[in-house]
């Protein structure tokens, strides 16, 4: 997709999660999101759901800047087509040194794809993930942790960053999120009457980790050593 033109920068998508009724209404899908939070002007932004099996051409990798790997309700560690797949695709653009983005889902596939191991919590379900980054892959860097999660964030030299958190959340699809998340039964009345508290409190620090993702995507992320120790926001969610 996109007007072919001179572009500063071209970047893919690789969406794993289907767009939810809200997201497609309020925002027009996942994709805008996403580009509305990491998008500058003058660059070029493709998607490809590879939730559905849609992969960019092979050929063309060399052409892109940068790829971000979006959230999935998906297990990370699950063997569908589409994972394996994915799991392949990243591997490639690891060997070519391509910067790649992982959030959420996409930060555990990484770490999969990478010969890392993710599986289930053992810490008890969190409304902001259920499964876990449980190895990182050789030359990983822890970055950032929670009490709840001992990788919230790892880098792989100026190349691999993955990321447990959501920066592109708002309030509003957050609450939207937990509604949803309430419905299905996926989450207790509690769980979730404790997440909106948080959510009154203050909305999710969304500005500060669109920074450092946008600073790795464009090519100046020079690590951020004083945020080794840090506690990323809980108020973060999977879609």
């Amino acid at each position: 997709m996109g007007i072919e033109c001179e572009y500063k920068r071209r970047y893919a998508l690789l969406l794993a999660a289907r767009d939810s009724e809200y997201v497609k209404k309020v925002y027009g899908g996942y994709f805008n999101m996403f580009l509305a939070a990491f998008g500058e002007e003058e660059e070029r932004w493709d998607m490809y759901r590879v939730v559905d099996g849609e992969f960019p051409d092979m050929n063309e990798l060399q052409n892109y800047d940068g790829f971000v790997v979006s959230g999935s309700p998906y297990d990370a560690y699950g063997d569908d087509n589409w994972i394996l797949e994915l799991c392949f695709l990243l591997q490639t653009l690891d060997s070519m040194q391509k910067k790649v983005l992982g959030i959420c889902f996409g930060h555990q596939v990484l770490c999969r794809a990478l010969r890392g191991k993710v599986g289930k919590s053992h810490s008890g379900w969190d409304i902001e993930q259920h499964h876990r980054v449980l190895e990182l892959p050789t030359g990983a860097e822890v970055i950032a942790f929670s009490d709840k999660t001992g990788v919230e964030m790892f880098a792989i030299g100026h190349h691999i960053l993955g990321i447990q958190g959501h920066p592109k959340y708002s309030k509003d699809i957050l609450n939207n999120l937990i509604d949803r998340l309430l419905y299905q039964d996926s989450i207790e009345t509690e769980l979730a009457k404790d997440a909106r508290s948080k959510l009154e409190i203050a909305d999710p620090d969304r500005e500060f980790w669109q920074e450092i993702c946008k600073a790795f995507l464009k090519g100046l992320w020079k690590g951020y050593p004083g945020i080794e120790a840090m506690k990323t926001n809980e108020d973060v969610m999977s879609p």
